[in-house]
């Protein structure tokens, strides 16, 4: 077996690997932004409630409350800003992968 036919094998083999790795991530991380996004959804919802009950019952307990709810939902945004990163990430790297599959052939 010549060592170009043995390193092009490998060669093919470690990009198999990593595009199947890299595409079971993407998956992991497509279904958690869909738990993200329906979960943003309630914490949105819930924030504006409690930004309106804040104004009308003018109660620092209830402004307390509500800010801690728009904390939290922005936190939540952040983190689904960093999930959508990553998928953008990883798509980059998955056609990277792809290039060179098909340049190994």
């Amino acid at each position: 077996m010549s060592d170009a036919f043995y390193d092009g094998s490998v060669s093919k083999r470690s990009i198999t690997r990593k595009l199947a790795k890299n595409s079971k991530r993407l998956t992991s991380l497509r279904a958690e932004l869909g738990t993200i996004d329906e979960q943003a959804r309630h914490l949105r919802d819930d924030a504006e409630d409690m930004a309106v009950r804040a104004i009308v019952a003018g109660n620092t307990g209830v402004s307390r409350d509500a800010r801690r709810a728009q904390e939290h939902a922005e936190a939540h945004r952040k983190n689904r800003d960093r999930v959508v990163a990553e998928i953008a990430d990883l798509e980059r790297r998955q056609d990277q992968l792809l290039d060179e599959l098909s340049a190994a052939r």
